[in-house]
């Protein structure tokens, strides 16, 4: 029993998501502080009410609604998503784009019918396995396979 669960513990993908959630939390109160530091600042300047607005609230029949927490923690998540899309998301497609092989053409995967027997035959073939009769092969098919268009 304690075998199995030693197995689990000890696999790669586990551990890598332990390591991305303890980084992901480390990064989240690096952007919580800066939020907190100078963003929500700033934004306390530009309206016009000086400091941290995060402590902004009002009442409704003495029910509080502290909605200068929820405005700095929406302020948090969307810098928190933009510095890892741009910082993280981005980059990594490009290095995949850049590191990804062209899939190669299978030249018989795309299949039609004869126009004479109606069996299948490659979108490419010029003339029917089957019946033998001369067939046009499908121009985007020979694009495709970068064959030259037969005339």
């Amino acid at each position: 029993m304690l075998n199995g669960f030693k197995d689990f513990i000890l696999r790669g993908n586990v551990i890598s998501m332990a390591i991305g959630l303890a980084v992901g939390a480390a990064f989240t109160a690096v952007v919580t502080g800066f939020s907190t530091a100078f963003i929500t600042p700033l934004i306390g300047l530009a309206t016009g009410s000086v400091g941290d607005f995060s402590t902004a609230e009002f009442s409704v029949e003495g029910a509080i609604f502290p909605y200068g927490k929820f405005l700095a923690a929406a302020i948090a998540f969307l810098i928190t998503a933009a510095v890892l899309y741009f910082c993280v998301v981005v980059p990594m497609t490009k290095v995949q784009n850049r590191f990804s092989k062209e899939e190669e053409v299978d030249i018989k995967a795309a299949l039609r019918d004869c126009p004479r027997c109606f069996s299948a035959i490659p979108a490419v073939a010029s003339r029917c396995a089957h019946c033998t009769s001369e067939v046009e092969p499908d121009p985007e098919a020979l694009s495709l396979a970068k064959l030259p268009v037969q005339r």
